[in-house]
């Protein structure tokens, strides 16, 4: 039997109204669930992220961090790029000796988001 179902990662935010615009209007995310004050969640296909409020946190002190698992990163990231969403320069789109294409970008509060797709 399986008990555990999902994961939704929380990541801080120190506005919601720019960590929502950033998500919905960049990335394609939606809004999910109700509206509640000092929380904020997202979904995209098969993933959601959730943000809490955090309006003192220092975006270079912030190591907030997901990777994402996507089955057709390179369509993701030129969709992104189209887009005109800052890829993280370090991180663009490469072949890792692990196995994973990846690519990485940093939110408005610095959080790093990795997107991930198998190497067949």
């Amino acid at each position: 039997i399986n008990m555990l179902t999902a994961i939704h990662p929380k990541l801080p935010m120190r506005e919601k109204k720019i960590t929502r615009d950033y998500y919905i209007h960049q990335e394609g995310f939606e809004q999910s669930g109700g509206d509640y004050d000092g929380y904020l969640m997202l979904r995209k296909d098969n993933i959601e992220i959730h943000f809490f409020e955090f309006k003192e946190l220092i975006p270079e002190q912030n190591y907030g961090q997901v990777y994402i698992r996507t089955n057709d990163i390179d369509t993701l990231y030129q969709s992104l790029l189209d887009n005109n969403v800052s890829i993280h320069p370090n991180a663009p789109l490469h072949t890792k000796p692990w196995g994973q294409r990846e690519f990485a970008l940093l939110d408005p509060d610095n959080n790093l988001l990795t997107f991930g797709q198998g190497v067949e």
